[in-house]
């Protein structure tokens, strides 16, 4: 009996860590479209296909804590974390087509600081999910990352402003500060995103640790 509750807990927290991976691994796509390895069209049909990935673990998800009687965690923890990542990775599948949709030129480099504070930030994430299974043993590492994740939102509030400051004030063309501005507006919210989930992270903690 012991080893199927151990396999039970393996299975969500399997799940959680495949999801997660393929956030982190859609914000290193979309980071090297803003730096110019690939193209905004190459970029986004990658993490279209990450963001399918990402609902077909949503589903599994969904139907295991149907069918599961005990759960490693509870369920609506369990559920708020798949949902949070799963808002993240649609999120960044968004930027992207906005990128293509929009037909924007090559990002300011504030644009692309805050890319790069979006792949850091899921990095530290991503790390925190591996550590669930045993949270009695890494609560100290999953804080670690968590103050991590909260000291680049404030790096990201920062860049953020300045670069809309710089559009507002540089921009020439209307319509390309439009365009600008809600794609800096939709990558804020990613980090934004990130910092309600390492906030969820802290709720779990307490709880299970």
């Amino acid at each position: 009996m012991a080893f199927h509750l151990k396999s039970k807990e393996e299975k969500f927290f399997n799940l959680l860590n495949s999801h997660a991976e393929l956030c982190h691994e859609a914000s290193i796509i979309m980071e090297k479209a803003f730096e110019g390895e690939l193209t905004k069209e190459e970029a986004l049909t990658v993490i279209d296909a990450k963001e399918k990935d990402a609902d077909k673990l949503v589903n599994e998800t969904v139907e295991k804590l149907r069918s599961t009687f005990i759960t490693p965690m509870d369920r609506e923890d369990i559920q708020l974390l798949i949902s949070q990542l799963d808002t993240t990775i649609d999120s960044m599948k968004d930027i992207m087509d906005k990128m293509c949709m929009y037909n924007v030129g090559k990002p300011n480099e504030g644009a692309v600081k805050l890319i790069q504070i979006v792949q850091k930030c899921l990095k530290h994430i991503t790390k925190s999910i591996s550590y669930m299974n045993s949270l009695k043993k890494n609560h100290v590492k999953v804080e670690g990352r968590v103050l991590e994740v909260l000291r680049l939102e404030e790096v990201a509030d920062g860049v953020y402003h300045e670069e809309m400051a710089t559009l507002f004030r540089d921009c020439t063309d209307p319509i390309e500060l439009i365009k600008w501005k809600e794609i800096l507006n939709s990558i804020e919210d990613v980090i934004d995103g990130c910092e309600d989930l390492v906030g969820t992270f802290r709720r779990v903690v307490l709880k299970y640790a």
